[in-house]
């Protein structure tokens, strides 16, 4: 029988092994397992002595390397000091001799030749002794690291490892990574030549960290699990969101005290840490090139408190798919109530881990909304444009139609919450291009899926036309006049019919809409799809009203020119908010973005608005030119169907060319037949001016004056009538009369008939005054004021005057 062994004194004990005994023997029964625990503690033991056994005999081959290296070194560095020695002596037996041409061929052998080349040996030497102690430095670096990977590694696999013992010897591998990286940085920007050291580094460390980083990760999810994370979201799932109760999730960030708190916060510093060495080493190897992918990437930490939420998450989402309103007022709840939390207890840690651009509050949200997205672009947008596919059931593709606007609201609805949360940071994102707008948005899984854009789009045009239509038959909406106060600020009245502010209501909805979209090139896509379809809308709902009119009485009815008035005033109206709308950021940038498309570039001077306009970049640019060419087409139209009126009145006054030399009629202060064609014009006139807006007008009754002054020119005074003192004086009559028609709307009337009144003044020049005109030709012409008529012209008029014996 084998002699009872005793413990020894409690005293020689260390604090380790007592606390190892009182574990592992702390009742009667563990005494039983004796036999395991000394068999657990032997193959420890000699799984250390093993390590220590490598250990050694790494020590060995790095001093034996090190041994080499001197000698060379060692070597070199003898020949140097031998050749120094050499020439110091030829220095001096130069110095003791005087003259002599042997003696200074020698010395200007010794200061042309061989001084250069000795110098040029030492500056090789130094760069080998430096290329030697650095590849030293780095391989003790790279060996620690390697070293402290694998005994990591060892410790994970036993079961008696101590977690604590796992993240000290990970941050001595991130002391040495942070030392190594530093020194490759150093010969990077100093030893560019170096690049095959530089590479044969980065593949030994690359491959240490494909092994460190997944390792730190997961113990940091088994301190985690360790800690209650995820917290249980069972109490939330059956709430309503239009309740709107706020029960609180419990929050283990904030309750954690003690041991366990200092532990998750050095396993947190030390992620932040790893995380920040990855950045620095990717914008190193990525220099010159694009590195914001490098630069700026998820926080793994905040990833790993996200991703477990997620996956508890989705459990209740496959409920959902039908009632998608619970999806986001369960993400929103979870991402509100922890949001306070990243601000003050893990800001601080990534500051101290000098993670320069990162804010917890906005990796949190970011990281939310991502995993919210991307369930939305696997299960519910599949889902719904499967329904949208169904083509035997009308009714189930109207609702399958409904069931996509509302859940794109309930996005846009989101969207506004999420990025009202993330503005409390300080964060601006209301006009970030693929930064933060696009990381924090719901939408951003159309960024992706164009198809499912224009399925969007598509289905947001069916409804808006729908609705449109109701409106465009409603005829009061065409004659209805929109009060000033809600047109555009300015002393214009653009006599507006409702129908303008009904289809400008819509497209501001649609504009209203977008803006919430995470980037220009989504935005500007889908006004192109949704905005710009409206506008053609309206512009050929106007043009249908005005060819009806044309078609059923050529626009010679009073009712058919106050309807194509109507057509006019609201397309000038639409078009003046078109323009306004384009001079607006929003509208800029989709300019700027469609002309960076096209490759056009833009100098650093002028206006941004002209440069966009003289491009062409606008997003409505063409649809504003359509809008004012229908307006020219139809005032002209409209000033055609006038003069064709005024022509068929006056037709036997224009015809009679006896009455140019006969007497005035008795009683008459202006000739019969021109009477109804001078009523006709001024009725006209006034219906024109009473309905239509008065920018269109001016350019209608301008447009309308120079047709009658031609008319009448070509008529009368170039039909080789004769004038008699009578019949230049009816003819001025007559002419005032017509010009009092314009009087209304200018002083000088007679100015927008240049050719009848240059006529009517050369036929009241007096003989005498026509009989000097040959000394002058054209001088005389332009000294007597007569501009717009040819010399030609000026003969036969002349020509016709009749003078009385």
């Amino acid at each position: 029988m084998d002699p009872i062994q005793t413990l020894p004194p409690l005293s020689s004990l260390s604090s380790s092994l007592l606390s190892f005994l009182n574990e592992k023997l702390n009742a009667d029964e563990d005494l039983a397992q004796a036999p395991n625990r000394v068999s657990e503690l032997q193959t420890q033991c000699r799984d250390l002595e093993q390590t220590l056994i490598n250990l050694r005999s790494s020590l060995e081959s790095r001093l034996l390397s090190y041994a080499s290296f001197s000698d060379r070194i060692g070597g070199l560095f003898g020949d140097v000091n031998a050749r120094l020695i050499d020439l110091s002596s030829l220095t001096r037996s130069c110095g003791s001799l005087s003259g002599g041409g042997e003696i200074n061929g020698r010395k200007e052998q010794i200061l042309g030749q061989e001084l250069p080349a000795l110098a040029k040996e030492v500056a090789r030497v130094e760069t080998v002794r430096a290329y030697a102690e650095t590849a030293l430095k780095l391989d003790a670096l790279v060996g620690d690291i390697e070293d402290g990977v694998s005994a990591a590694i060892n410790k994970n696999r036993k079961k008696n490892a101590f977690p604590q013992n796992s993240d000290e010897m990970r941050l001595l591998v991130i002391k040495a990574l942070k030392n190594a990286e530093d020194i490759l940085t150093s010969v990077t920007k100093t030893r560019p030549q170096w690049s095959h050291l530089v590479s044969a580094v980065d593949d030994r460390v690359d491959r240490a960290l494909a092994i460190l980083r997944p390792q730190a990760i997961a113990d940091h999810r088994a301190l985690l699990a360790s800690l209650g994370w995820p917290p249980p979201l069972s109490a939330l799932t059956s709430l309503d969101p239009a309740t709107r109760k706020t029960t609180e999730l419990p929050n283990c960030l904030f309750t954690m005290q003690g041991d366990r708190k200092h532990q998750y916060c050095e396993n947190f510093l030390a992620l932040c840490n790893l995380q920040e060495l990855q950045r620095q080493r990717k914008s190193r190897q990525l220099e010159g090139q694009n590195r914001e992918v490098a630069l700026h990437q998820p926080l793994w930490a905040i990833e790993e408190l996200v991703n477990p939420i997620s996956v508890a998450s989705q459990q209740h989402f496959s409920k959902w798919i039908e009632k998608p309103e619970f999806i986001f007022a369960l993400v929103y709840k979870i991402t509100r109530d922890y949001v306070d939390s990243m601000d003050e207890l893990l800001q601080p840690l990534v500051d101290e881990a000098m993670l320069t651009g990162y804010s917890c509050r906005e990796e949190w949200i970011s990281a939310m909304v991502t995993s919210l997205f991307t369930y939305l672009a696997k299960e519910i947008f599949p889902t719904y444009v499967d329904q949208l596919g169904e083509e035997s059931d009308t009714g189930a593709r109207l609702q399958a139609r409904i069931s996509w606007l509302h859940l794109v609201d309930l996005m846009i609805a989101f969207d506004k919450r999420i990025h009202s949360l993330a503005s409390q940071s300080g964060i601006s994102i209301s006009i970030q291009e693929d930064g933060n707008s696009k990381k924090i948005s719901s939408l951003s899984v159309f960024c992706d899926r164009p198809d499912w854009l224009e399925l969007w789009a598509e289905i947001e045009l069916c409804d808006t036309l729908e609705k449109l239509k109701l409106e465009t038959d409603n005829e009061r909406n065409w004659t209805m006049k929109v009060p000033e106060t809600l047109l555009l600020s300015g002393p214009e009245d653009y006599k507006s019919p409702a129908i303008s502010s009904v289809f400008l209501r819509r497209l501001s909805l649609v504009v209203e809409r977008c803006k919430i979209l995470p980037t220009i090139s989504l935005r500007s896509s889908f006004i192109k799809l949704v905005g710009v379809p409206i506008v053609h809308k309206f512009l050929d709902c106007s043009l249908s009203r005005c060819q009806e009119a044309e078609g059923l009485t050529a626009l010679t009815d009073n009712d058919a020119l106050i309807k194509v008035a109507n057509s006019i005033n609201a397309a000038r109206y639409f078009g003046s908010v078109l323009k306004e709308w384009s001079e607006d950021v929003f509208f800029l940038e989709m300019g700027l973005d469609q002309a960076d498309q096209l490759g056009l570039s833009f100098g650093g001077n002028g206006d941004i608005k002209e440069l966009i306009g003289g491009s062409d970049c606008g997003i409505f640019e063409e649809d504003i030119t359509k809008l004012e060419n229908f307006r020219k087409e139809w005032v002209e139209k409209i000033s055609i169907v006038v003069l064709r009126g005024f022509d068929a009145r006056c037709r036997d006054y224009i015809k009679n060319k006896r009455q140019w030399q006969e007497k005035s009629e008795d009683g008459w202060t202006v000739s019969k037949s021109l009477v109804e064609a001078l009523d006709y014009i001024q009725g006209k006139l006034s219906i024109l001016e009473e309905q239509l807006n008065g920018i269109d007008f001016v350019g209608l009754w301008r447009s309308l004056a120079a047709s009658m002054d031609r008319l009448i020119f070509n008529g009368i005074l170039m039909s080789s009538v004769k004038f008699c003192d009578d019949g230049v004086e009816r003819l001025g009559r007559d002419l005032e009369f017509l010009f009092g028609v314009f009087g209304a709307w200018c002083l000088r009337p007679e100015g927008f008939f240049p050719k009848v009144s240059e006529g009517l003044k050369l036929l009241k020049m007096g003989k005498k005054q026509l009989e000097d005109r040959s000394v002058g030709g054209e001088k005389w012409m332009l000294e007597t004021g007569l501009r717009h008529l040819t010399v030609t012209e000026a003969e036969k008029i002349v020509n016709s005057r009749v003078f009385m014996i």
